[in-house]
């Protein structure tokens, strides 16, 4: 049995973990490292209120196959969650296994343990998304008598024509816009990777009707985000969700057969890679737009 003196706080180990391997080493985004940090949260959580390890006393003997487990079940069954964030909090201690085998080498078999823990399957939802002309009728919902409502106008054609992700939607910058022709924007995916995303006239027409309105055209702001909220700061996902299940309420009422009660920011994603599909584009034109390896 290994010595109890060669354990060391998880605390440490979790530190570098964030601070210098992700951040710096892997150069992972702020979602990644914001995802990363919710698993690990809820492992210490799981160790607290279920094994009662109190968080100050976690060392590394804390971590193991049989408490990572325990973990993954007390999250579907206590806690609710869904398989694919069951399969996300496991991805997360995964990379940080990996990271211990290098930074505590004395437990590298633990770390093995753990590692050969397989990601459980489940059947995939079917994917939702908008006919045309249900997609039409939603955005004719946004009033646009106000600035307010050509923001909201602008914000979900835009999230709707570059089939950009809900995250990708909130941290576009003014200087990610290039409206002259060809117009286009500059999108940065998962893995830091950018992609230049075409824009139609349309949109390019609200887009620079926003920033008239804004007065988002001068220069000390470029470097700032696109859409913010009533009190400028940076637009969330929550919010995007907020202002979009606004507009899909008042749609679902005029015609509930076009527009379903509830539907998420992804559906319009969903909604652009389908009417790209029936309308006779290449798949590997819509991987590229949509930011897919596959």
């Amino acid at each position: 049995m290994k010595s109890k003196s060669l354990e060391s706080p998880l605390s440490i180990h979790i530190g570098a973990f964030f601070s210098h391997h992700l951040a710096v080493e892997r150069g992972a985004s702020p979602h990644t490292i914001r995802s990363y940090a919710n698993a690990l949260t809820g492992y210490l959580e799981y160790l607290e209120t279920v094994r009662g390890i109190r968080v100050s006393k976690v060392d590394t003997s804390a971590l193991s196959r049989g408490n990572v487990l325990d973990y993954l079940n007390w999250l579907e069954n206590d806690k609710g969650v869904s398989v694919q964030t069951r399969n996300q909090r496991l991805a997360a201690i995964h990379s940080l296994c990996r990271f211990l085998q290098h930074d505590d080498i004395t437990h590298i078999d633990r770390w093995h343990d753990i590692l050969t823990i397989k990601t459980k399957k489940y059947r995939p939802r079917p994917m939702t998304f908008l006919s045309v002309e249900g997609m039409k009728l939603l955005l004719e919902q946004v009033s646009t008598d106000t600035a307010a409502g050509r923001r909201n106008l602008t914000m979900l054609a835009l999230l709707y024509e570059t089939g950009a992700r809900v995250n990708e939607l909130i941290h576009i910058r003014l200087c990610d816009l290039h409206l002259e022709s060809p117009a286009y924007l500059t999108l940065q995916g998962k893995g830091n990777k950018n992609r230049a995303v075409p824009l139609q006239d349309k949109v390019v027409a609200l887009l620079k009707l926003y920033i008239e309105d804004f007065n988002l055209d001068r220069r000390e702001v470029q470097s700032e985000t696109l859409f913010k909220n009533r009190i400028g700061e940076r637009l969330t996902s929550a919010g995007v969700t907020y202002l979009l299940m606004k507009y899909v309420t008042l749609a679902h009422e005029r015609n509930p057969s076009l527009v379903p009660q509830r539907i998420t920011p992804h559906c319009l994603r969903h909604s652009k890679a389908m009417h790209m599909l029936q309308a006779g584009v290449k798949l590997v034109y819509i991987r590229d737009m949509l930011g897919h390896v596959s």
